[in-house]
């Protein structure tokens, strides 16, 4: 018997979401669901430009130093 592949739904951003992310952490402090979702599709898409990719660590970075809740 073969292994199953194991098929995962594919997550995709929407377009402006990581500016999005980024103006309402900033005027919050707070990451959503949809927010925490978010970054996580950002995450694993590869197709990010640099300016982008630096976003997204900003905003976990923000997390990880507990500037940033959710």
């Amino acid at each position: 018997m073969g292994v199953k592949a194991m098929m995962f739904p594919k997550l995709q951003l929407l377009p402006g979401a990581i500016s999005e992310i980024l103006a309402s952490v900033s005027e919050t402090g707070f990451l959503t669901l949809g927010d925490r979702y978010g970054l996580l599709a950002a995450s694993l898409d590869d197709s990010l430009n640099e300016e982008e990719r630096r976003a997204v660590n900003r905003v976990l970075r923000s997390v990880i130093k507990g500037r940033v809740s959710f």
